[in-house]
Formats: C-alpha cells, structure tokens, sequence
C-alpha cells in the first residue's frame, strides 16, 4: 500500500487591526515520506479568510490570488536573499517529519478481537457472525474471513476504519452464517504491529455471557433446594423429641 500523504502545520501568525481585520500566515509541510524530494513546503498568507499570496517549495517563488495578492508576490519574487531562504525552508519540514516518524509513525499498536453472532431483523440470514476489531494503528488493517481454512468472501461486509478519536481504530466485519454441523470458521486480523496474523475461531456453543447466566441460575437453584432440605429435617428432629401428653 502506497504511504499516505500526510501534513504538519508548523506555524500560525495572527495580526488583528483595531478595525477587525485579519491577516494569518501558516506555514505546512506536506509529506509521504522523510526524503527531501518527497516533502513540500507551503506559506500562505490569508487575509479575512481569503487566501492573497502563497510560495510553494515546488514552484520555487511566490503566487499571487488576488490584486494585492499578485504585487506582493511581485515584490518578494525579486528578493534573490528571501526567496534563496524560502526555497530552503524544507530542511525546517525535513526536521519536524523526522520526528514525527520516530515517535508515532513507525509506532504501531495491537488490535484485540471479538467474534459473535447475531440474530439480523426481517427475512435475512438465520444469523450473522461479527468480527469487531478495536483499539489498533496505524489505521490500514485487513479482516478476512475462512471456513475450513479456506478464504470465505460470499456474504461477507465490512465498514471502513473508523477513527476513536484518540488515533486509535475500530472496523466491524460481518459474514452471513447459517450453521453447519463440524465446520470451523475464523475471523483473520493481519496488521503490521502483528508479526503474524491473528486467528479467532468461532465457538458455536453457548456465549460465555449466557453460560454465566445458566451457572448463576443452576447456583441459586441448588442453594434454594439445599436450604428446603436443611428445614425439612430440622423440622423433622423437632417432631421427633417431641413428648406427647394424653389429655382427659
């Protein structure tokens, strides 16, 4: 999979008049990878909200957009001093991508799994089998289904990776399943911070949720009918030493 291109703002200049306008200059790196030739410096100058001037490292020089925009740019262009520092701007970029590699790109954390089936609404499939992945990054993963090992796609969704908000992901993958005695189905994670993939076979018994509920229930049966026998022969011995006294 090609590396994604990705962007780092590095600076953000406010200057607000008395009267209310503003003008900010941002400064970004656009990258796909720590190489000089693959970044690109931009600074761009807004005024209001309306972009006027920009210098891009890949066209060497400034731009103008707008009227002011474009005698700016004419100005700052015959600067040889200035535009010979604009142009090298990169090496700021090739210092915070840098970092960012070292510290959160090359990093990666594992995802964990859970498989269940569900019961889907109206005239579907008898049941459908989920495979939630959580809590892993970067964000590219495969989820891939088997059925006696082999590849399994026939009835098979899945949703994009959806962002946690906390640079975690989660992505769902659903498989229409009707049961079938003795097949074995599995759900297969691969991600790159797993050095081989990660297997979660399907168990069709009981969910361990309802197991607990089945136990909790046997428990308190076995207690309740314990207690009855524990009464019935204390009564018992009660009726026994009794001493009955003929009346007159």
């Amino acid at each position: 999979m090609a590396p994604s291109f990705l962007s780092i703002s590095l600076l953000f200049i406010g200057v607000h008049a008395a009267d209310g306008y503003m003008e900010v200059v941002v400064e970004r790196c656009l990258f796909n990878s720590t190489a000089m030739k693959d970044i690109e410096y931009i600074r761009s100058v807004y005024f209001n909200k309306l972009e006027t001037l920009r210098f891009n490292s890949s066209v060497g020089k400034f731009v103008g957009f707008t009227k002011q925009g474009q005698k700016d740019a004419d100005y700052w262009n015959e600067q040889d001093n200035y535009l010979y520092m604009m142009r090298n701007k990169k090496s700021i970029c090739h210092y915070h991508i840098q970092m960012g590699y070292d510290n959160v790109l090359t990093k990666s954390v594992k995802p964990y799994v859970t498989l269940h089936s569900e019961t889907p609404p109206g005239d579907g499939p008898s049941s459908m089998l989920v495979c939630s992945v959580y809590d892993f990054y970067p964000q590219t993963i495969i989820v891939r289904w088997t059925r006696d090992g082999q590849p399994e796609t026939t009835g098979v969704t899945s949703t994009d990776e959806l962002a946690d908000g906390d640079w975690y992901y989660q992505t769902h993958s659903h498989l229409e399943y009707t049961p079938r005695s003795g097949e074995k189905i599995a759900c297969v994670v691969e991600h790159m911070s797993l050095s081989k993939p990660l297997v979660t076979n399907w168990d069709p018994s009981m969910p361990e949720s309802e197991r607990n509920k089945v136990a909790i229930g046997a428990s308190g049966l076995i207690l309740g009918l314990t207690l009855s026998l524990a009464g019935f022969i204390y009564y018992k011995r009660k009726a026994t030493g009794r001493i009955l006294v003929p009346s007159h």
